[in-house]
Formats: C-alpha cells, structure tokens, sequence
C-alpha cells in the first residue's frame, strides 16, 4: 500500500499529526495528495545532491501539475480545486534556478511522514493508551502549538539543507582541488572546467544564501513566539498565579510553557550550531561576495542576543522565563506572602522554564536574595538570615528544570535607633515588599507583608488579598498609595475563594447577594457597586466595633476550624439575613430549622432558627438561639449542639424543637452520619455513670402568640445517663435524665 494511503487512514490523533506537519506553506498537501503516487515513485534524495536530477524532476512535476489541472477541468471539479491548482504551479516557480531545494523539502517531508506511521505501528503493537488533546486548552495555546510545530519542522528541515550544502561544497571542492591538480593546457577543456566549476560555485552561492535566508524566516518565527511567550502567556501565568495564592482555583502548573521555552531555546541553540557549521565551510571554501562572509555576523548576534541576557536589549531572550514557582509563605502562616520577623520562611521553586542540555552545560548563575521594602515615603532595612545566595542547578528539580530553592531564611529588622519596641513593631504589618535577584537572570516574587506579631496577620492578610486582586502590575509597590476601588464582582468572587480554598465550597449567588446587602444596603442589582479598601478592612461595620473583613474572616476561621463537613454537605445555609430568614422558615412546617452566621459577633458565631406554631395552629413562630461561638464549639461539635438542644417551655419539659433542616431534610438523615457512636465495650464492673455536655434553653416569651422572632438563651448543663444494664436486675431501672 503506498506510503499516503496509510496515512490517511490512521487514527484521529496520527491524522493531526500529519496536519500540522503539512501546516506550512513549504509544500502543499493538495500536491502530495494528487500526486501521491508519482512523489513516492521518485528519488528525491539524489535530486537533492544532483542539480540535473533536481531539474528534471522538477519539470515534470509541473507537467503533473497541468495534467491534473486538465482533470479538473473535463471532471467538472470545483472551481476552487483548479484555481488551486494553478497558484500551486506558480508558488513552485521560485525553485527554477534550485530546483535542489525543492527536492529537498519534499525529501524531508516524506521522511517525516514515514516517522509518523512508524510511531503509529508501534504504538498499535504495544497497545499504548494515546493522550487525547486537553478540552481546555484554549485558541491561543492551539495556535502557539501549531507554530511551535512548524517551527520544529523547519530546523529540521534546515538541518537536513546543512547536510545538502556540505556535500555540495565537498563536490565543489573536489572538482576544484582535481583541475588544480590535473593543470590541463588544452584552453578548451580547461574552458569547459571553468564553465562546470562556474556552475558548481553558483550552486553553492545559491544555496548558502538560501541557507541564510532561511535562518533569518526561523529566527523571526523563534522571535515572534517568544514575544508571544513573554508577553501574553508568561503574563497570563502570572496572573493565574497571583489569583491562586489568594484562593483562586486557576492551574499554575509550569508544564506546558516549560516545554514551550524549552523547544524555543533548543530551536535557536540549533540554529546556532548551524552557524558554526557555515562558518567552517567557509574556513573550507571562500569568495568574493560569499554571503555567509556578509551576514553571518548579523545572524549569530541576533541570535545571541535571544538567549543572553541584555538589559539594553528591546528583545526578549529565553533567560525571560525564569520564574518564582512558589511564593514566600511560612509553615505556619495564614497564606502565602505573609512573612513574621524572627520566623523561618521559604522561597522556593526558582526556576528557569528553560531545561536545554546546552545552557546546562555552558551556564552557571548564582543568585542572590535582596528584599525591597516600602512603608509609606520611609525605607525600613531587614536582613536576610540564612542561605540567600545559591547556583542554579537540577538536583533540586523532580522535573529536571534548573532551581534555586531558598529554605530556613529568617528576617531580622534593622532598628533605627533607640531601644524597645517602637513604630515600626506597631505598623510592620503594613509593608509591602518583594525578593529580587540580581541580574543574570532576575526574578521576583510578589510583593510579602512583613509582621512582627501574630495579632497583624488578619491585616496582613487582607492586604495581601486586596494587592493581588486588583494589581496587574506586581511589582508596584506604591499600589496602597493611591489604593483602587474594587467592584462587587471582584470582590464576591474573591471572598468565595477564601471558602473554596479553605473547605473546598465556595460562596453561592444566594449567600453573596447576602453579603453585597450587608455591603451597600437594598439593590435592585450590584454591578454597579463598588467597595474602598478603606471600608473593606478599615471603618467598622454600622452599629459594631469591628471592620468587614475581621467579621467575614472571623466565620470562615470557625467554620474551617469546627464546621467544615457540615459546610461542605452544605447544611449551613450561613449568610443569610435575619429577614430572609424569617421569610423561608414560614412557609415550612414545624420544627423545620436553618443554620446561619451571626451578624453581630466579631470573632465568627452561628445559630439555628427554627419554625413553629402557635397553640391554634395558625401563626408561624420563628425563633432562633443565641449564637454560638468557636469557643463554645470547642467544646461540643456543632452536629451534638443540633442533636441534644433542648428547650424548656413553660411547664419545664423538655423537648427538641428541631426536626427538619431547611427546606424539608430530617434532621438524622441530615446529621446522623457525624453523631458520635456509643461504645460497645462491656465491662464486668459496673461502669461510671456517664456524663455528657448539652445545650438547653429557656424560653422567655413576650406573648404567646406572638409572631415575631423569639431569642433563646442557651445554657449549659449536665446531662447523667445511669447505665444499669450490668445490675442484677437492669430491666427494673430506667435512664434518669436531669
């Protein structure tokens, strides 16, 4: 079966293959598939070294070309094949003086074809699972893939041109050494040797410009690419990043613009191995006029000008793509980017994109740590206590990439005199600062806020959240100088992702239309609105003595510390007002109850509210308890709180006034799965009576058929279970409870 018809008949994934190999505008695949047959039936490699064959070849290629075009025409064929058809015979008239190239591109591409089905007939015979293409993957990373291919597919190609133009030279240099040598006094024969020697330097002419040519198209298609890189894809990375370490769920895996840079410096290292090799051909065989004498220089500074770093350079160099991979942050902390003076932190995963084998093997940098800080219009001094100068090298990588990793550095301030506690332990929470590394390369971390007691880390942290959500600019240390304002759709998605990543479930439209009402009062829709960072993290709430910021990060302590699989069942409805509250639960039977957040407490609180009715049946009664606090929930798990509260009405007996957790869920099926399990161990002693912590309240009623929402009071009491059913007579007894 010939080689085109395999082809065609692979699978989807080999298919793709072929179709970004014939991507380019090198060699048309309308040719190859028209004249499949003939192109496989020809010697394109010994065209490749012989200009007669090239020729011939060439010709009757366009004589193919007509052949098929008459087809078109008498077939009826679209008019779109035969206008094809002609631009093709056209395109293919520029290889008229080297006919060799021609058939040297086309060599190439039957060579890649070839690899392709080899690699399909492998992966059939050990039956290997095939990576399908990444759904998510976007426009703008297909694009850069299919360039990236082609880009490949030229230096090979190139290469190959290489071997071409050396054997060319050799030829030239043969038959030029053996009429030196041979010193023929015939005038014409020694005409004739002239005229072929003549015919050979124009050859090699022709194809050394050719050659720099080619490289001057590769390098702009490196340089476009990279720009791309750098400017779009290394940005969008950054992006992703400064949302990730504020909970955001964006990927900030390094894979795929790793093998990016790394296929662009391998690329340009290969061009530069192609400009030592002409610059040895030309040590060989030189001229008057030789081109490579003329533009080489211009090419091997270009290059050299994509893989070293020049801070004067408007270019952007492979050496673009080192990057921090993972931001400071202490063991202990809140979140990435706070840092405590006089507590051990890490800077880790400093890494160049770049894995080539050649910058391995030819550079070595050491980098060192220094730290920018700004408070104010005033410069506060830390040092860097620990390791902070260190080589790049690959131990350090588990993905063979080239790392700096900077562990067990401590910061230490500087005192600007006087003894004690001053200023700037009171305010240290406000610095912005980065860590920097000297040129070459550079690289920087987010900017970090420096505390010096943990009392600062709530502020710490929202300034951290407030920076990386607004800033696209990370090195902007003045940010808080001129601080922006954020839109209720920044700021909601960003407070989601504080439950997000915290417990795993973030904020729904509900609960965030909540907190926007919490925010800016009764809106038709809040769009429009926006929050200063001043009101976000510095005025108190209306009516309170605390800000929105301690009040929101107060409930998602509690709920991360004590709440979070009920959170994540989703059974605490939570932010939801008082008045949205008493609207759901009167619609619903008795005894059917919710969970949300207090409103009114500094440090995080919950209460459940529950319906019920009045003796005659008619007016719903809402109630709710006095929230519940971290400490209170230290004590007993919120699930018990919910499965043991008891209230006394008024003939003091007690009862459970919750049943169904909104909208109509029983309560067991809702908690049973986290109610603590009774042991079954038995003992031949008779055992300690039990005790076990509960809450139960005492209703205070204003009238007793009052509509409104009633508050509870819970308190706590001892609750004794006797076991007696190891006594001699266990049937006789029953469980006292008080």
């Amino acid at each position: 079966m010939a080689q085109w018809e395999k082809l065609r008949q692979l699978e989807s994934v080999y298919l793709t293959q072929v179709d970004e190999l014939y991507d380019g505008d090198a060699f048309p695949m309308d040719v190859r598939h028209y004249l499949a047959h003939w192109i496989e039936g020809q010697d394109w490699d010994r065209a490749a070294r012989d200009h007669d064959v090239a020729m011939l070849l060439f010709q009757v290629l366009l004589e193919n070309l007509d052949i098929q075009h008459s087809r078109f025409v008498q077939g009826g064929e679209s008019f779109l094949l035969q206008h094809n058809i002609r631009r093709f015979k056209q395109s293919f008239q520029r290889y008229q003086e080297e006919p060799y190239n021609l058939a040297n591109i086309i060599q190439w591409f039957l060579v890649k074809e070839k690899e392709i089905l080899q690699n399909a007939e492998l992966a059939e015979q050990v039956q290997l699972l095939q990576v399908q293409q990444n759904p998510m993957e976007t426009d703008s990373q297909r694009n850069i893939e299919r360039k990236m291919t082609d880009l490949k597919n030229k230096v090979q190609c190139m290469e190959h041109t290489v071997k071409c133009l050396e054997e060319q030279q050799d030829e030239f240099d043969f038959k030029y050494q053996t009429h030196n040598m041979e010193g023929t006094t015939n005038e014409a024969e020694k005409t004739e040797q002239m005229k072929v020697l003549q015919a050979l330097l124009n050859r090699l002419d022709a194809s050394r410009k050719s050659m720099l040519s080619g490289m001057g198209v590769l390098l702009d298609g490196v340089e476009e690419l990279l720009c791309v890189l750098v400017r779009e894809e290394l940005v969008q990375w950054q992006r992703r990043q400064q949302k990730a370490c504020i909970g955001a769920p964006d990927s900030t895996c390094l894979d795929q613009l790793e093998k990016w840079f790394t296929t662009e410096a391998e690329c340009l290292f290969q061009v530069r191995k192609f400009l030592k090799k002409l610059e040895e051909l030309m040590g060989k065989v030189t001229y008057d006029q030789d081109p490579v004498k003329k533009q080489k220089p211009a090419l091997q500074k270009r290059v050299d000008s994509l893989l070293t770093i020049n801070p004067h350079s408007k270019v952007f160099c492979v050496f673009s793509a080192f990057v921090v991979e993972t931001q400071p942050s202490m063991p202990q902390g809140k979140g990435p980017l706070v840092l405590r003076t006089n507590v051990q932190f890490s800077l880790l995963n400093n890494q160049n994109l770049n894995v080539s084998q050649q910058i391995h093997v030819n550079h070595f940098y050491t980098f060192t740590l220094s730290l920018h800080v700004l408070l104010a219009c005033r410069y506060r001094r830390f040092n860097v206590l620990g390791t902070n100068s260190k080589a790049l090298n690959m131990a350090e990588s588990m993905s063979g990439g080239m790392v700096a990793d900077f562990r067990h550095l401590t910061l230490k301030e500087q005192k600007s005199g006087g003894g004690g506690k001053g200023i700037h332990d009171v305010i240290g929470h406000t610095n912005a600062c980065s860590f920097v590394h000297c040129i070459p390369p550079q690289t920087s971390s987010l900017p970090v806020v420096i505390i010096s007691n943990s009392s600062q880390q709530q502020s710490a942290w929202a300034s951290i959240l407030w920076f990386n959500m607004l800033c696209l600019e990370p090195k902007n240390l003045l940010f808080f100088a001129n601080c922006p304002v954020a839109m209720w759709s920044q700021l909601g998605e960003m407070l989601s992702w504080q439950f997000l990543s915290s417990t795993t479930r973030g904020l729904e439209s509900n609960q965030l239309d909540m907190i926007a009402h919490k925010l800016f009062g009764k809106q038709q829709s809040y769009d429009a609105c926006n929050i200063s960072w001043t009101k976000f993290s510095k005025e108190n709430v209306p009516n309170t003595n605390f800000t929105f910021w301690v009040w929101f990060d107060g409930i998602l302590f509690m709920v991360k510390s004590h709440l979070e699989n009920l959170w994540k069942d989703g059974s605490i409805m939570g932010f939801v007002s008082k008045g949205k509250e008493k609207t759901l639960l009167k619609k619903k039977r008795r005894g059917t109850f919710l969970l949300r957040f207090s409103e009114s407490i500094r440090d995080g609180g919950i209460t459940f509210s529950w319906v019920d009715y009045s003796p005659t049946g008619e007016t719903p009664d809402v109630r709710s308890v006095q929230p519940f606090t971290k400490v209170d929930l230290s004590q007993i798990p919120f699930h018990e709180i919910i499965r043991n509260f008891q209230i006394l009405e008024d003939e003091n007996v007690p009862e459970n006034p919750l049943l169904f957790l909104y909208p109509d869920t029983p309560k067991v099926e809702a908690f049973g799965k986290y109610y603590t399990e009774k042991s079954g161990a038995d003992s031949q002693y008779i055992k300690y009576i039990k005790t076990k912590l509960v809450f139960v309240s005492k209703e205070l009623r204003l009238h007793p058929f009052s509509s409104s929402v009633h508050h509870t009071s819970p308190s706590r009491i001892l609750q004794l279970q006797f076991l007696l059913k190891n006594l001699q007579f266990p049937a006789y007894y029953e469980c006292l409870q008080i």
